[in-house]
């Protein structure tokens, strides 16, 4: 089969001819039909991402959806020309789905949701159980609750704006100056952070209280913002990127509560994966109700081109989430 290899952190992205997998007990042999691209997946090609633990030479790639081509001993669920969906691999020594077909952990996935695509489901995955895992597993989100989205249109923010909105709550989120447009069209409030202090708009949306749940997609500095933006005793954060060294003199001064999400942790130690495939039915229902929608960029890459899809997402000029086309 045809596959992408990348051989050092760094390196070229190759399409070579690479040995087709055969599914093992408990997997499923999937013909990918599109890839989802991530800023993950470009960090790890250039070796900025410890925490992937990828072993090189590696297929990358995380998301897919596809078609199911064989079925493996032990499992049940699925069958021979099934279209399914899944965070599946690219990191560990888990092959990628920048490849035609590739082996799964059944555990990992889901029938794809009738309303979306195949491109469309390919970028879903790792966003949706990100943004389920932070609001719904975590905080808990529910109706009549005010949600802060750091990043609202960025590939997991836009998900958690569909997410939260879908459960009820009344949802804010922030972004640049050419973003805004976007969040709005997700149904969240607009919060221009580049021209607009946390103080202030805490201020105009919250009367000064703060956020119920404050959802941190972007890390750094701006996690430390959340901390000064939720709810005094009943507030929650949870931020995707807790990675650094922050204080959390705010957050106890609040008396408010902190999660961290690692979305990666099944894939890498094989235990739990069978929520995420749990998320992703969930998610699929969603969908199918008009509740959640991927935003897509517009320009069309290959196996050949992947390299420069990888651009895309690392200089952040996507319009949405980027999709490779493998089939």
């Amino acid at each position: 089969m045809r596959g992408v290899l990348l051989r050092e952190f760094g390196g070229p992205l190759v399409l070579e001819e690479i040995e087709k997998p055969a599914p093992g007990p408990g997997q499923v042999l999937v013909r990918v039909a599109a890839s989802g691209v991530n800023p993950l997946d470009t960090k790890i090609r250039a070796g900025k991402a410890a925490h992937a633990r990828s072993q090189l030479p590696a297929v990358l790639g995380m998301d897919l959806a596809g078609v199911v081509a064989e079925v493996g001993p032990e499992v049940t669920g699925f069958a021979r020309g099934d279209e399914v969906y899944g965070l599946t691999g690219g990191i560990g020594d888990l092959q990628g789905s920048l490849a035609e077909y590739v082996a799964v952990d059944a555990r990992l996935l889901a029938p794809k949701p009738e309303s979306l695509s195949l491109r469309e489901a390919a970028v879903a995955p790792l966003a949706v159980i990100t943004s389920w895992e932070a609001l719904v597993d975590r905080a808990q989100v529910g109706a009549g609750q005010r949600v802060l989205v750091h990043g609202g249109a960025g590939g997991v923010g836009q998900m958690a704006v569909q997410i939260a909105r879908a459960r009820g709550a009344e949802v804010f989120a922030t972004g640049s100056t050419r973003n805004l447009e976007t969040i709005t069209s997700l149904g969240a409030i607009p919060i221009d952070y580049t021209t607009t202090p946390v103080e202030d708009y805490v201020a105009e949306h919250t009367g000064g209280e703060g956020f119920d749940v404050v959802f941190d997609t972007i890390g750094g500095a701006t996690l430390d913002l959340s901390f000064t933006a939720v709810r005094t005793y009943t507030g929650h954060v949870v931020s995707a990127l807790g990675w650094g060294t922050h204080s959390l003199a705010p957050l106890s001064f609040r008396g408010a509560s902190y999660s961290g999400v690692f979305t990666l942790l099944p894939m890498l130690t094989g235990r739990g994966r069978e929520h995420h495939g749990e998320i992703l039915r969930k998610a699929g229902a969603l969908a199918d109700a008009g509740g959640l929608k991927p935003l897509l960029d517009p320009r069309r890459f290959t196996l050949a081109t992947v390299a420069d899809a990888h651009a895309v997402v690392a200089n952040g000029t996507s319009t949405g989430k980027v999709v490779i086309d493998v089939a």
